[in-house]
């Protein structure tokens, strides 16, 4: 005849190491996990991953299950570039420790501890001391794993979480039942009723009352408060529909009227219970149940019903492997058969009591040997540790001397570097400048005698036409204009509003020279200010002259070249436009007149262009458009100067 114990301990997910971590991306499962579609943000897969691979883990035989969420949830923190979040490393270490990876599972933990510290996920942080404490239980450290459940519930105190101080107090409970610390495991017991009642938790209240009650029946022998204990737990267990805690009650509840020697009560029931657990396929306790109502009968000396009820016992015994019920059953029948005198069949079933009898020790020896396994594995980590921590602190005063004076040395040397590096670029700098400089200056000498000659031919053909009068306002306008290409020439850059002052008196010459054969247009867009920005001297003329000369001269008609200069972004965009004969038609009659002569200004210009690049890392160029009508035929160019902005 024996009750049936029902403690669960709380257990969370135990976070692993680093290389874990690594190891779940390299081994990764074949199993795969739908992953909400509607879920906006990579942090929140990971979170619906984590939660999900809980409740597999919590699920014997959806382990693989559980691995394929984290794979799938380290990958989208790898390639996301994500840190691993505290909940998750906790998933991970519960994985550890159901593969007997203890090693792994206590640094998950710890890493697990340290985010969730940083990060104020204080649910986790419980959670990881509630789990350690099972860690140690399970290790064998008691001690540790009663100081990690203490700390889980005053944490859980401080930061008022719901739910959890119930559990820390029923992790407990089950330490002290493993050390067979009745007076604790009482005391616990009545903290988890207490924690409950506070946040009615209906679920743990009655878990809380049900070991209370077992306790009683089996070792403090206080029939009338386990009776007291056990209805209460069953009105709480009915009430949120707990099949598996009601068969459980029952049971015991039957066994306590049992002991008191009130078989009737005790048969009701056991019955009961078996109405609860045989549709909930609970076959553990349906075993359990048969086996008492065996027994009852052949105490009350029903031999027949006994022998029924035993049968059925071990029929479903058998269906879960549960040696421990098969050992007792077959040792209470060999009990009733010999005090029957039937020695043939009590015979039979001594020997099957010693063959399940020899497998459950067998079965409670290779677990102490697995406890004690467990122990040596985590007994060594931690002095592994001690001993780790002992020599880096031996080593840590020499280590920051040496690191010091390295970092020290190399920062010396790469100042020195630095500085000798500095003075050579600043020299070449330098150098590159004036070199640039005098290249500008040699580049403005070419041209100002360029556009000299040109002008001086336009005041020649004047005289030979005989116009006084003519001749008289060129030379003057031509005067004004060689002051200002003096004064200009003087500078690298001029103000805008200077170079476009000699571009008019240029372009007004150019008029009287052609007897108004073009119209002339400079347009400056508002937002620039023509006195505070600075072009290159002499720049825009040679573009001008090459429009007037190849392109509008040859026209029939008036032309027309229009100068327009705007802001774009880094620098001004200078367009000059004409509707003169083009570039094709220009280029044909060079050919014709055998003359490859190139212009002499723009080549210039082009090369003074690529100078002030250089000058000041820009990468500015002109542009050439021919323009076209719908038929194709050429209806003038357009040239587009980019010039750096220069203040």
């Amino acid at each position: 005849m024996k009750a049936f114990r029902l403690i669960i301990l709380f257990l969370v997910m135990m976070p692993g190491i680093s290389q874990a971590t690594t190891a779940f991306l390299s081994d990764a499962s074949n199993i795969r996990i739908k992953i909400p579609r509607d879920l906006p943000e990579d942090t929140a897969k990971i979170n619906s991953l984590t939660r999900t691979g809980i409740k597999y883990l919590s699920k014997p035989l959806m382990i693989k299950e559980a691995k394929a969420c984290i794979d799938t949830a380290l990958f989208i923190c790898k390639k996301e570039k994500i840190e691993i979040p505290a909940l998750l490393h906790l998933l991970m270490a519960e994985y550890n420790l159901t593969a007997s990876d203890y090693q792994n599972a206590s640094a998950e933990a710890a890493l697990a501890m340290e985010q969730a510290e940083e990060s104020g996920e204080y649910e986790v942080l419980a959670k990881t001391m509630f789990f350690l404490g099972g860690y140690y239980e399970k290790a064998g450290f008691y001690k540790e794993s009663l100081d990690n459940y203490a700390s889980g519930i005053a944490l859980s105190k401080d930061k008022g979480l719901k739910g959890f101080i119930q559990k820390g107090y029923e992790g407990q409970a089950h330490v002290h039942n493993t050390i067979n610390n009745l007076e604790g495991y009482e005391q616990s017991l009545k903290s988890m009723i207490e924690a409950s009642m506070t946040e009615n938790d209906t679920g743990s209240l009655a878990l809380g009352y049900f070991n209370l009650g077992s306790l009683n029946i089996e070792k403090s022998r206080n029939y009338e408060l386990a009776d007291s204990l056990l209805k209460r737990s069953l009105v709480l267990s009915l009430a949120i529909k707990d099949t598996f805690c009601i068969t459980r009650v029952l049971a015991n509840m039957g066994y306590n009227f049992y002991l008191s020697k009130k078989y009737d009560s005790a048969l009701s029931y056991y019955n009961k219970s078996l109405k609860y657990g045989i549709p909930g396929r609970d076959f553990e306790i349906v075993s359990n149940a048969y086996g008492n109502l065996g027994t009852i009968y052949r105490d009350m000396g029903d031999q027949e019903k006994s022998i029924k009820n035993y049968t059925m016992g071990i029929e479903y015994a058998k269906k879960v492997d549960d040696w421990y019920d098969l050992y007792w059953i077959y040792s209470d029948m060999s009990k009733m058969y010999l005090k029957a005198r039937d020695t043939s069949n009590a015979f039979k079933n001594y020997v099957l009591f010693k063959k399940y009898s020899d497998s459950t020790l067998i079965k409670n020896r290779n677990k102490w040997f697995s406890d004690a396994s467990t122990k040596y594995k985590v007994d060594t980590q931690q002095k592994e540790v001690e001993l780790l921590s002992l020599r880096l602190k031996n080593q840590r005063l020499l280590n920051y001397g040496f690191i010091g004076f390295f970092i020290l040395a190399i920062a010396i040397g790469l100042l020195l570097w630095r500085g000798t590096q500095l003075k050579a670029k600043r020299r070449i700098s330098e150098m590159n400048q004036k070199i640039s400089e005098i290249t500008q200056a040699n580049l403005r000498q070419q041209m100002n005698p360029h556009f000299i000659f040109n002008t001086l031919n336009s005041i020649q053909y004047y005289m030979y036409q005989h116009d006084k009068l003519a001749t008289n306002n060129y030379l003057t306008k031509f005067s004004n204009l060689m002051r200002k290409v003096l004064e200009n020439s003087q500078h690298t850059s001029v103000t805008l509003r200077d170079e476009l002052n000699a571009l008019n008196l240029y372009l007004e010459l150019e008029c009287i020279r052609f007897k108004d054969k073009f119209d002339y247009e400079i347009k400056v867009d508002e937002e620039i200010d023509p006195l505070i920005y600075k072009v290159p001297t002499m720049l825009i003329q040679p573009y001008v002259e090459n429009s007037i000369c190849h392109g509008l001269m040859p026209r029939e008609g008036k032309g027309t070249v229009r100068i327009d200069i705007k802001l774009n972004q880094n620098h001004l965009l200078c367009t000059i436009e004409d509707n003169g004969i083009g570039r094709e038609a220009a280029h044909e009659r060079r050919v014709k007149k055998e003359n490859n002569h190139n212009s002499l200004g723009t080549q210039i210009t082009t090369s003074r262009l690529d100078l002030v690049n250089a000058l000041y890392g820009t990468s500015l160029k002109t542009t050439y458009t021919d323009l076209k009508n719908i038929n194709g035929d050429p209806t003038g160019t357009r040239v587009e100067i980019n010039i750096p902005l220069l203040t």
